[in-house]
């Protein structure tokens, strides 16, 4: 939709579209005005929390990490990383071991993740995530987004 579309419902003259790039800014008024709309659709349910993990090397530098959420019986995975040199060596389990610890403690019951396919989807299967479904051709042809669950 360009500026010049009209909205339905909307007066053209009050309401004007902006495409741009990356905006911090809006990714906060979006998560707050979702946050209050979803409180409102599950009241008596504590907000979403944030969860993070990260490994620090001896130097104190980021050798991986781990954010995600936790929300009602719910947990998601956003992001995993781990540095290349440290791959292999069990920082990537410890990292989903203590995320699932608090995300347990939190009350949660299952955790969802995606992970395209040149990611890491065997790495969660090895760790007792099973496979939901995939989407084939994202995000090109040859490769699929993942997504997998895994209860707790």
């Amino acid at each position: 939709m360009t500026s010049s579309e009209h909205l339905p419902g909307a007066h053209p003259a009050l309401h004007r579209v902006v495409v741009a790039g990356a905006s911090a800014e809006l990714d906060q008024r979006l998560s707050n005005e979702l946050d209050r709309f979803n409180a409102a659709a599950t009241p008596g349910l504590a907000p979403a929390q944030e969860l993070t993990v990260r490994v620090l090397d001896d130097a104190g530098e980021l050798a991986a990490g781990l954010s995600g959420w936790t929300w009602g019986i719910a947990a998601g995975i956003a992001m995993t990383w781990v540095r290349e040199e440290s791959r292999g060596a069990g920082v990537g389990a410890r990292l989903l071991a203590d995320f699932e610890d608090e995300a347990r403690r939190r009350g949660c019951t299952h955790v969802f993740v995606t992970s395209f396919t040149f990611q890491a989807p065997g790495f969660y299967e090895r760790h007792g995530y099973r496979e939901l479904f995939r989407w084939d051709g994202v995000p090109s042809a040859g490769a699929a987004d993942v997504h997998l669950r895994k209860e707790l």
